[in-house]
């Protein structure tokens, strides 16, 4: 019998067109005392809010399939935003529904349009389903989107993608940039505001969601909650957008235990509101501190992190981790963040010691 030479052998001949040249996502994660890489929350967070999470994790029967839905938490997270259950689509993370949302609504011939620079998993997933992209590139200087130029480029769209506070710039999405999207374009509009409860109050836009049947909202447990290892996300939108989610969903994603921590975790939550009021006066001492330092440039932000550009950033970010044990994200090589880093918001400790080597460092660089 004929076999193959497992030594010609290899699976790229056989993989689709788009996906070609794709690679296992690495986040370039290194062990570190102290990592501010991926915009998680580290804060210890209240006894009260980890019970209740301990005992609805150990509550579960793990000999059942969970609830393809996750009505309940569906339920819950109806209350918390003000809307109908139907307008809600839990999913395995943000990046499920973002993959899902494409999957659904885009493909040959039906573009995508995003503002880098910004989540990179947009286009990334775009690609994977044969979707086009067409980016319009923010302000260097101030991260603004040109209004113009996307509500042009929209007007031929399936889809448009936008961040509110953005990742990694962390500025806002202007309130007329959207309302121009969804009165000048037919184009579907999402609005992720996975970092939404680190801004002002006002700052969702999901009030908009019932005179606007185009607009999605994206919201996660990842970063406020604390939860990003459990993966829950979930979107806001017209219930025949959830329809057509659900419709292509695949089965039983979300598993009994993440259901059932994340609605612990959503009725609790009045118990994050100190935590999450700590990250944002250290996130507003942090970048007071840090732009105090020579030769560091640093922008407003509205999320759990910082966006800086100093000298030989690539080598800062090597140097903070071998010389300091400390993680975080380098942008420096993304087209519109040349010479840039990321750094997320961590405890006052964690600061402080970033802070301590980023002055540390600055010494050589102003010399």
């Amino acid at each position: 019998m004929a076999t193959d030479n497992e030594g010609l052998f290899d699976a790229a001949d056989y993989v689709r067109p788009a996906l070609s040249g794709f690679e296992p996502y690495d986040p370039a994660f290194t062990p570190c005392k102290i990592n501010l890489s991926a915009n998680e929350n580290t804060h210890v967070m209240p006894p009260g809010f980890v019970e209740q999470l301990r005992c609805a994790a150990t509550s579960v029967s793990l000999n059942r399939y969970p609830d393809p839905m996750a009505n309940e938490l569906r339920n819950e997270l109806a209350l918390r935003h003000g809307v109908s259950r139907d307008m809600i689509c839990v999913g395995n993370g943000g990046d499920e529904l973002l993959f899902n949302l494409l999957f659904a609504f885009g493909g040959a011939g039906r573009t995508l349009v995003t503002c880098p620079p910004d989540f990179a998993e947009y286009a990334n997933f775009a690609t994977m389903c044969d979707t086009p992209v067409v980016r319009i590139p923010r302000d260097p200087e101030t991260f603004a989107i040109d209004e113009d130029a996307l509500v042009k480029a929209a007007s031929t769209a399936a889809l448009v993608f936008l961040t509110s506070p953005n990742n990694p710039t962390g500025n806002l999405l202007e309130a007329e940039v959207l309302s121009r999207l969804l009165t000048e374009t037919k184009a579907l509009v999402l609005v992720d505001e996975a970092y939404v409860e680190f801004a002002a109050s006002d700052a969702s836009f999901v009030s908009w969601l019932a005179e606007h049947p185009r607009l999605i909202i994206l919201r996660t447990l990842s970063k406020a909650f604390g939860l990003a290892g459990l993966r829950v996300g979930y979107v806001l939108a017209h219930p025949s957008v959830i329809n057509q989610l659900a419709a292509i969903r695949q089965i039983y994603s979300v598993d009994v235990v993440a259901q059932a921590v994340a609605l612990a975790a959503v009725q609790s939550r009045k118990l994050l509101k100190p935590v999450v009021a700590d990250i944002v006066a250290e996130r507003d001492r942090l970048a007071n501190e840090l732009g105090e330092i020579s030769g560091i440039r640093i922008w407003p932000s509205e999320a759990n992190f910082v966006l800086v550009r100093l000298p030989d950033a690539a080598r800062v970010r090597t140097r903070l981790r071998d010389e300091f044990s400390i993680l975080v994200r380098d942008f420096s090589s993304t087209p519109g963040l040349e010479g840039c880093l990321r750094i997320t918001v961590g405890t006052p400790e964690e600061n402080n010691h970033v802070i301590h080597a980023l002055r540390d460092l600055s010494k050589e660089w102003s010399v």
